[in-house]
């Protein structure tokens, strides 16, 4: 292949046109094509090419039905559904481990999972996975890319280091997963009412918790972005540390977190205690709303009427401070200091709400 006519050293001398040579030798003899290194540069990603082919680009999903059962129209469409880009049937898009994955994948249909609850759990697997991979994708740069370093010594320390690194990554994966249906299972109710009707219950009545930071928005117009990432993860961080025991954190967004907990006298102390925590962490201001009432499950998430009166409740939160409604003051009456906030009108709600500001007992210590 003449690399020079097809545009791919243009602009490039000395050490950086030798290493972009040698590179692009490499790909050639690996089979990438010349539009496949062409687009590469064009997006400034050709140092990335080798380890990006290294986890993919192997198979169709024509082949995989050959060798797996799995229907590729069933493989391509699971595909979106965890969003990735669209491909075709022979296209060659899929690796070793999506060979390995179809045939799971058959296992659970051959068991009995339908198409709809298969189309569910590849949608939640997606989110998880595309922000953990934008986040070891990011920590993986930071470590090991070296001021200096030219293409091709980007390009065999990654390649190198992705064949070592992502197989020891599985494990790790497998053991968080095997840790949280441990904990899932040991929450999760089946009593003579599930073992009745052949399904788990849908509804749970729980304390429901939003916690968010006061001026986000515009703390984002004054921050780097990498700094804006900085103090969400620090959020992140800190809403972990409260979710134990009964509490649960569900999901962070940003500049906000959500918690649940079937005991609303812990769900309390956990948000008073992340407000107290965040202002020692001399992070933005927080405030929190509570609920109490019936959510449903879908999908890691929770939803319902008192999901949506959380949010709208921790809307109308000062700065620094814990309102719920009446049902959560008259459940921890005796554990908390609770004061009237008034009267509030609520979207989507019909009717005026009245809240109460929380705080810790005068005499009561955290913890």
């Amino acid at each position: 292949m003449n690399f020079d006519a097809e545009g791919l050293l243009e602009g490039l001398s000395g050490r950086d046109r030798a290493a972009r040579l040698e590179l692009l030798a490499w790909l050639e003899a690996d089979g990438a094509d010349v539009a496949e290194m062409r687009l590469a540069a064009a997006e400034q990603r050709l140092a990335l090419l080798p380890l990006e082919r290294r986890l993919g680009g192997h198979f169709s999903a024509a082949e995989i039905e050959a060798s797996t059962g799995l229907p590729a129209a069933l493989m391509l469409h699971l595909r979106r559904l965890v969003g990735l880009p669209r491909a075709d049937v022979d296209d060659r898009a899929f690796g070793e481990y999506d060979v390995t994955q179809a045939r799971s994948i058959r296992q659970f249909i051959d068991a009995g999972l339908d198409l709809e609850t298969m189309e569910e759990l590849t949608r939640v697997l997606g989110e998880s996975m595309a922000r953990l991979a934008a986040s070891v994708a990011a920590a993986f740069a930071d470590t090991f890319l070296k001021p200096g370093d030219d293409e091709l010594e980007v390009a065999r320390r990654f390649d190198a280091l992705g064949a070592e690194l992502m197989p020891a990554l599985v494990p790790v994966l497998a053991g968080s997963f095997n840790a949280h249906m441990r904990e899932s299972i040991h929450r999760a109710m089946l009593g003579a009412e599930q073992l009745a009707s052949g399904r788990m219950r849908d509804a749970r009545t729980l304390a429901i918790c939003f916690a968010d930071m006061v001026g986000f928005t515009r703390l984002g117009g004054e921050l780097e972005v990498g700094e804006l990432g900085s103090v969400a993860g620090r959020l992140a961080a800190l809403a972990i540390d409260h979710a134990v025991g009964p509490v649960r954190l569900i999901k962070t967004i940003g500049d906000a977190a959500m918690l649940v907990s079937d005991d609303p006298v812990a769900l309390v102390a956990a948000a008073l205690g992340l407000i107290e925590d965040a202002e020692a962490a001399e992070l933005p201001t927080l405030r929190a709303g509570i609920a109490w009432g019936d959510a449903v499950l879908r999908s890691g998430d929770y939803f319902g009427h008192s999901v949506n009166l959380a949010s709208r409740v921790t809307g109308v939160a000062r700065p620094g401070s814990v309102l719920g409604t009446g049902e959560v003051r008259n459940l921890t009456a005796t554990v908390f200091d609770w004061s009237p906030a008034g009267r509030f009108r609520l979207k989507g709600i019909a009717s005026p709400v009245a809240l109460h500001r929380a705080r810790f007992e005068a005499s009561r210590t955290r913890g």
